[in-house]
């Protein structure tokens, strides 16, 4: 993914750190508007599920905003 090198400045970060916070970032709202499971979404982070799940807030989305069918879901996943 090529990123705009005044996009790396104003996020002060290496090429490498802002593709690792854009496919987190992706996977996040991903996640959230309910196109991904959480299982799926942390592969595309890249980083372990629980992880994931435990990064929902720096995002400020809610972790466990699940129905019940989610859950059931989930629970086949894990």
């Amino acid at each position: 993914m090529e990123i705009p090198d005044d996009a790396l400045l104003a996020l002060n970060l290496t090429e490498e750190q802002a593709g690792d916070a854009l496919r987190m970032a992706a996977a996040v709202k991903l996640y959230e508007l309910g196109r991904l499971s959480s299982g799926a979404a942390a592969r595309l982070a890249g980083v372990a599920r629980v992880l994931f799940l435990s990064r929902m807030a720096d995002y400020g989305v809610e972790t466990f905003k699940l129905t019940e069918e989610d859950l059931r879901k989930e629970a086949r996943l894990a």
